[in-house]
């Protein structure tokens, strides 16, 4: 005999609420809640179909682009539409939403078609990522925006400055050389210092110069994030400017 909501909220009742307490949101209705912890796999196998968290996944992306863009203009008002934009964009993502996951251990709530199951679909980042976007999808639908802010928002405190600097080293080339040839019609030249450590584990230290001087280094597992980081230390010190 195949499942139902009701039926798997019976059976999980002591998990949702195990859930519930990570989240901090308790619940009016546990079905939706529960439906969104259902993934097609499961609703194929035991004809439920119409009752897994696709839906709800849809709606929690749209969640999430305003919860997250709002947060961003909140945390950082300097910050115009193009880095805000990239800075979400870093962690509005499939390996975001799947690290998230991971924190709160949302696999281990999940219900699974068998196969699924035992081909690890509990750690997949694709089932993971959608799961984590159909519980803000579910809260949503439980109560309201406000609801979701207060439940979710925090998850993505603990990452905000990181994720932010990231961004700002991932783009140093580019806006090095964009301030060097706005200021000396000019570009900045990249010299490889040091490579080193075994070949598995390449370890790269890269110099920026201009006018003949140094004005950044960077150290990386690659030659270009060493370049990045190393436009980034010049970016950070502007001894070019002196």
């Amino acid at each position: 005999m195949g499942e139902n909501i009701e039926s798997l909220v019976r059976r999980n009742k002591v998990r949702l609420a195990e859930l519930e307490e990570v989240l901090h949101y308790r619940f009016t209705n546990l079905r939706i809640l529960q439906r969104a912890l259902i993934h097609s796999s499961f609703a194929f196998e035991n004809d439920v179909q119409g009752h897994d968290n696709e839906r709800l996944e849809y709606l929690g992306d749209a969640v999430f682009d305003l919860i997250v863009g709002h947060l961003l203009m909140r945390s950082y008002p300097e910050m115009h539409e193009g880095e805000l934009t990239r800075l979400r964009a870093s962690m509005v993502n499939e390996h975001s939403f799947a690290s998230l996951a991971r924190r709160i251990n949302l696999g281990s709530f999940l219900e699974l078609g068998k196969g699924e199951d035992m081909n690890q679909g509990r750690q997949k980042p694709r089932i993971l990522s959608c799961a984590w976007e159909a519980v803000a999808g579910a809260i949503f639908i439980d109560s309201d925006y406000a609801a979701v802010v207060e439940a979710l928002e925090r998850f993505f405190l603990l990452d905000l400055n990181t994720k932010k600097e990231e961004m700002f080293i991932a783009d140093s080339k580019s806006r090095l050389q964009e301030d060097l040839q706005e200021r000396f019609s000019e570009a900045p030249t990249y010299l490889l210092d040091e490579e080193d450590g075994p070949s598995h584990a390449r370890v790269f230290t890269v110099s920026v110069c201009f006018h003949d001087d140094v004005i950044g280094r960077g150290t990386a597992g690659s030659k270009k994030e060493a370049e990045q980081r190393a436009a980034h230390d010049a970016l950070t010190t502007k001894l070019w400017l002196q």
